[in-house]
């Protein structure tokens, strides 16, 4: 035992994981203990290295980062996730800290304020960078925040029905989701049947414009996800 802060990054982008990989070098009191490339990657990874602090980027390919985030939890419990993103819009921060993540640092923020966001997160501190408009962490934090929203029928999905969800409305098939979450093809069909019955909603376009009015999917990072 070293005694140092052990983080994985995950990220599609070779250069921005170098840059990460330096960074913690250069720094005394961190190790990087893993890298992955994509969301479905860094679950099996931090499974087996289990590091106290996961920097994730968000527009991966297959599984996504707002995806990743609660496999990550069900895997490495112990484990902090912030968000290491080049999106800066409430509805990516407000899906990020919803999905579990306790900070969200921009790629565009200094070397230093990503060192914070990992020392905040390893402390049990929520972290969102000054570039961000913090009232999103009050609205996220509020009792009240999922009714303004206007999120009720979401809210009650269970997590799991909730994951699904959104899997779904970002047009993975059964077959993906099953790969995904390490489910039985049987098991996300009954999923996606109770996600059906509890928001009443049969149509799949109407499930996807529902999804972006609610801001669970943005429609921009839906495009991107799906390119």
């Amino acid at each position: 035992m070293n005694g140092k802060l052990k983080v994985m990054v995950a990220d599609d982008h070779v250069i921005v994981r170098d840059g990460i990989r330096q960074l913690l070098l250069d720094h005394p009191a961190m190790e990087l203990v893993g890298e992955a490339f994509d969301g479905k990657d860094v679950v099996q990874k931090a499974k087996q290295a289990r590091p106290e602090v996961i920097l994730l980027d968000i527009g991966m390919p297959g599984l996504n980062g707002l995806e990743a985030v609660p496999l990550l939890k069900e895997v490495s419990p112990e484990s902090k996730v912030v968000i290491f993103s080049m999106y800066d819009k409430e509805a990516y921060v407000y899906q990020a800290l919803a999905s579990g993540a306790v900070g969200y640092v921009l790629k565009t923020d200094s070397g230093d304020d990503v060192i914070l966001a990992i020392q905040k997160a390893a402390a049990g501190h929520y972290f969102l960078s000054a570039k961000l408009n913090t009232a999103v962490i009050m609205k996220f934090l509020s009792p009240k925040s999922v009714h303004d929203l206007g999120v009720t029928g979401y809210d009650s999905l269970s997590e799991r029905e909730q994951q699904i969800f959104r899997l779904v409305v970002e047009g993975h098939t059964t077959k993906d989701i099953a790969q995904m979450l390490f489910l039985s093809p049987r098991t996300v069909e009954k999923h996606r049947s109770n996600i059906v019955k509890k928001l009443d909603i049969h149509d799949p376009m109407a499930l996807v414009r529902y999804a972006v009015k609610i801001g669970v999917v943005d429609p921009e990072l839906w495009s991107q996800v799906e390119c």
